[in-house]
């Protein structure tokens, strides 16, 4: 038999994410906390955005909160790259 240790983030007793490392699991919860507090923020704005869209959009700046931490100091952003296509056009490019 095997033991299994999991590590669960619980929010409000709604079982959110399972782990099998402590520092994953700590993380997860800090971007949640980050998340819940931008939402706040969020709403104070002249945004008029409904309650989905705002919680979307703050978890993701949560979740992208180094990055987001890097503009805010004037850093450029770095652009992904766009995944070349295999496939040929078979229609000439109109102009």
């Amino acid at each position: 038999m095997a033991v299994i240790t999991q590590y669960v983030v619980v929010r409000e007793g709604v079982e959110k994410m399972t782990f099998t490392s402590k520092k994953e699991a700590d993380a997860y919860d800090k971007m949640l906390d980050i998340a819940d507090n931008l939402i706040p923020f969020i709403q104070g704005g002249e945004l008029e955005l409904d309650d989905n869209t705002t919680e979307k959009l703050a978890f993701y700046l949560a979740s992208h909160k180094d990055t987001l931490a890097n503009l805010l100091k004037g850093a450029p952003v770095k652009a992904p790259t766009p995944a070349k296509s295999s496939k040929k056009k078979t229609e000439p490019e109109k102009v």
